[in-house]
This record gives C-alpha cells, structure tokens and sequence, in this order.
C-alpha cells in the first residue's frame, strides 16, 4: 500500500483501531512471548500503530529497557503518544518513519511484527530493520495468511477483510518467507483456524558492533 492511501486508510480508522483489535489480543500475547525479552532489553516494535503493545513489552524489559515505537501514519501515532502520555511512560521512543528508510535512535535486541503484511513483504524495509538490530537479536512476527487451499472460499473472504489494509496479496501463502532468509531457525505455527500465523526464531547476522 502507498503511504498516502494508507494515512487515508488510518486517518478513517485510527479511533476504531483499539476496538477491532481486541479479539486478537490473545495472539499478540503469545506472538511477544516468543521475543522471550528480558530486563533492560531494547525492542523495537515495528509498526507500532496506536501502541497497544507497549505494556506488554514494557512489562518484561522493566524499567532499565526500553522501547522504540516506529509508525508511519500520523493518526495512528498521535494515539500512541497519547497513550504514552496518559501512563507516564519514559522509555518509549515514538518516530513517525517508513520502516524503509527509518533510522534507530539506538541498535535494538528484538523486533515485533504485529499484522504488518506489507512490511514483511519489503526486502528494502527488513533489510533496514535487520542491519540495526544486535546480531542473534530475536525476531517474532503474527498476521494473516492464507488458509488451506480446501479451504479456498475463506480466501477470497482473507482478501476482502484486509482489502483497506494491504496490497501485497501475493504472499499470502507463507508471509514469513522473506524473514525466513535472515532467520535460520524460523519457527512458523498456524493460528486462527489456518486463517493466521506467528513466526519466531533469531536473526543470522544484525548490526556489527
């Protein structure tokens, strides 16, 4: 997706985001649980939207660690500073930024992706990631896939539930293919009925020290 469509997108949306993404808090949970992030750890969250992991992260990194919230659309971000705002938290840093292009205030020991298709389909925006990132940083990553192919109705119903919100349909089938490249021990289990998936393991390789 364009940025512009997607602040288009966002603009229309942020208010109702917090809502719609209640019934897969679950999974947002399990998926920052592969991080298996310790105190003082740095952790990006990439695509951060309205900040609706910031206290699950920020419960396990402690008040020595720290997070970096990346989001390129504006609507999206103002309701994660407030959010920030409202809890007092000093250990978040917020950065309106394309993940293609952003630059880290500081190298990070784990990264999330939370229903971020489109980002997960940029080699330009993991290559980017990868390179600030400590070398074995941890990686966990949820969203949407195809279901089975028996399943084929339940397809085109994916593609039109997620029509506002990606434009990279074609990689559907394994959305984690590209991080598999920089993750030897990507570990892949199926979620929501086929319909999701989280991904976890360690980057090969990150930023040289």
């Amino acid at each position: 997706m364009t940025q512009e469509r997607a602040n288009v997108f966002y603009r229309r949306n942020a208010s109702g985001y917090d809502a719609s993404a209640a019934r897969t808090m679950a999974l947002r949970r399990r998926t920052i649980d592969h991080l298996v992030l310790q105190p003082g750890d740095a952790v990006l969250d990439a695509g951060c939207g309205t900040g609706l992991s910031f206290p699950l992260l920020l419960d396990r990194t402690g008040p020595a660690g720290s997070v970096i919230g990346v989001e390129a659309s504006p609507d999206m971000l103002a309701l994660a500073r407030a959010r920030c705002t409202a809890a007092g938290w000093r250990n978040v840093t917020l950065i309106e930024a394309d993940l293609e292009t952003v630059v880290l205030p500081h190298v990070a020991d784990a990264v999330l992706f939370n229903y971020t298709h489109d980002v997960l389909r940029s080699p330009a925006a993991l290559a980017n990631i990868f390179r600030q990132l400590r070398p074995g940083a941890r990686i966990a990553a949820a969203g949407i896939k195809h279901p089975p192919r028996w399943l084929d109705p339940f397809r085109l119903y994916r593609r039109f539930k997620s029509r506002g919100c990606y434009d990279r349909f074609e990689g559907l089938d394994a959305p984690w293919d590209l991080l598999a490249r920089a993750v030897a021990d990507l570990r892949v289990d199926s979620t929501l009925f086929g319909t999701g998936y989280i991904a976890w393991g360690h980057l090969t390789g990150g930023h040289a020290e």
